[in-house]
């Protein structure tokens, strides 16, 4: 009897190895027959065709304007002289003090405008020092706000406060060089 139970052991392990070695066997001819018999799928892509494809998907996406905004900044470009719109056309912004900021904006610009046409020369010359000046920092921002959104690594939210903070200097950018290219007509003229 002592035989018997050594002999079990082993005869049941040779058992529980051979029926293992059946179910991986019947396992890969399972796999190997569903691999010929399945199509292939647009998901199933080798790591290469998965790189082509997602840089693909890159440059279509970002030749596509995103929304309403990017047109919207596009046409910013396109724009001589935005006090010149009517109120229908301005740029939109997301954020409500963007907004109220840029009609305040309109307004002192218009207010600087038909100031030019009764303002001393002395005056004229300290408004074009002060804008020349404040051009500089508004550009200084516009590059800070292009180059934080080309990084990528903002979330939503950050995202479209910066755009909104690019369009408003983009805007601010187009009044006050108006006002300067006014300012130096009147100065011109004034000294002659």
């Amino acid at each position: 009897m002592s035989n018997v139970n050594s002999n079990e052991p082993a005869t049941m392990k040779s058992i529980n190895e051979k029926s293992m070695e059946a179910i991986e066997d019947a396992d890969e001819s399972l796999d190997s027959e569903e691999t010929r018999s399945k199509p292939r799928s647009q998901f199933d892509l080798s790591s290469e065709e998965e790189a082509r494809e997602l840089a693909a998907l890159e440059s279509e996406m970002q030749s596509m304007p995103l929304n309403e905004e990017e047109d919207d900044m596009a046409s910013l470009d396109e724009i001589n002289n935005i006090l010149d719109l009517p109120d229908q056309q301005f740029p939109k912004f997301t954020l409500a003090k963007n907004k109220a900021r840029f009609l305040r904006m309109v307004s002192w610009y218009r207010g600087k405008e038909e100031w030019i046409e009764v303002a001393p020369l002395s005056g004229v010359t300290k408004l074009f020092k002060q804008q020349t000046k404040e051009l500089e920092g508004i550009r200084s921002s516009k590059m800070d706000y292009e180059m934080e959104l080309e990084t990528g690594t903002l979330t939503p939210s950050q995202r479209s406060y910066r755009r909104d903070e690019l369009k408003m200097c983009k805007v601010q950018e187009k009044m006050a060089v108006h006002l300067i290219s006014k300012l130096q007509l009147k100065i011109k003229s004034g000294r002659r």
